[in-house]
């Protein structure tokens, strides 16, 4: 089994977050200011996502940047 790429890792942690919350994409990707399809993608890993987006995942789910980075080994 090939190991996950640093894409897919951030979008598992993205994921999870969402989810621990409640949120729909849609919902997340509203609240972030982003298309639900490009958060769709990041949750599957091929979006290569830029800091200010990264920081508007964070402040959508109520989180410090650097905690999304927290599952990353």
């Amino acid at each position: 089994m090939p190991a996950q790429s640093l894409k897919q890792l951030f979008g598992r942690s993205i994921r999870t977050l969402r989810e621990e919350r409640g949120y729909s994409q849609e919902e997340l990707a509203e609240r972030a200011g982003l298309h639900r399809n490009y958060v769709g993608g990041i949750e599957r890993g091929e979006r290569n996502v830029g800091l200010e987006n990264i920081g508007k995942l964070a402040k959508a789910l109520s989180v410090r940047s650097g905690d999304l980075f927290k599952t990353i080994p």
